[in-house]
């Protein structure tokens, strides 16, 4: 087993963060296309990833899986999820948190 670090500097290919996340190049562009990630760079064949869109894609990819859902389904549920833990932090922040 090996490992690189990855940085939040843009670091990751469209081929790298494929490879990475066990896809294909055409769903990473798909995610792309509706919005889960925002690439650095006008092109696909020049697009660079952040650590962040490496730990988003492979969130889409579990919700795919675990829950047979399309890949809008999953867009909708990662940004409710987002939505969730920005909630929390918030209620902890203000001192509310339930736990």
């Amino acid at each position: 087993m090996t490992g690189s670090v990855i940085g939040d500097e843009g670091v990751l290919s469209i081929e790298e963060l494929a490879r990475a996340c066990g896809a294909e190049v055409q769903w990473i562009v798909e995610l792309v296309a509706v919005g889960v990630l925002e690439p650095q760079g006008a092109e696909a064949s020049g697009w660079r990833f952040r650590a962040t869109d490496l730990t988003c894609a492979r969130r889409v990819a579990r919700l795919q899986r675990d829950f047979d859902a399309s890949l809008d389904a999953a867009a909708v549920m990662l940004d409710l999820l987002d939505q969730i833990e920005q909630l929390r932090a918030r209620l902890k922040r203000a001192g509310l948190d339930a736990e």
